[in-house]
């Protein structure tokens, strides 16, 4: 059972913890794909990564998404059903960490592939644009 090498653009299967989840004291989600937005340095340890959780629900209000086309879905494995990569919140964890799990109907394997460069970059973009901007909230755990 080996852990992929955290690279931006995985989408990986996490036990994402949303902020108002950690705010009501909650340090354990549900298992959903996530993506992989940045790690820190590989000769750091602990070594962290930024996790955009993945969802079905459509972003209202403050919530910020970006949609994943269905080509890409079908391509790396996720349901037909329309999905967001969340870019106003994210989670901080250790890689690897124990929220990983295995992808269903996959044993041993923790990914689902990468998001195309182009779709990563838009993500990446206004991730980093909220961000700067202290509008993404973040859950460390």
């Amino acid at each position: 059972m080996a852990f992929p090498d955290p690279k931006p653009g995985l989408v990986v299967r996490y036990d994402y913890v949303w902020t108002h989840e950690a705010a009501a004291g909650r340090s354990q989600g549900k298992d959903r794909p996530t993506c992989l937005v940045a790690a820190s340095d590989s000769v750091a340890r602990p070594r962290y990564v930024v996790l955009l959780p993945i969802t079905h629900a459509r972003p209202s209000g403050d919530t910020v998404g970006i949609e994943i086309p269905a080509k890409v879905k079908q391509a790396i494995g996720l349901d037909e059903e329309p999905s967001w990569v969340i870019v106003s919140e994210h989670n901080i964890d250790e890689w690897p960490n124990g929220g990983l799990s295995p992808v269903p109907g996959e044993p041993g394997e923790f990914s689902y592939g990468f998001l195309p460069p182009g779709l990563f970059a838009v993500i990446k973009t206004r991730f980093l644009e909220l961000a700067k901007a202290k509008r993404s909230a973040s859950v460390r755990r």
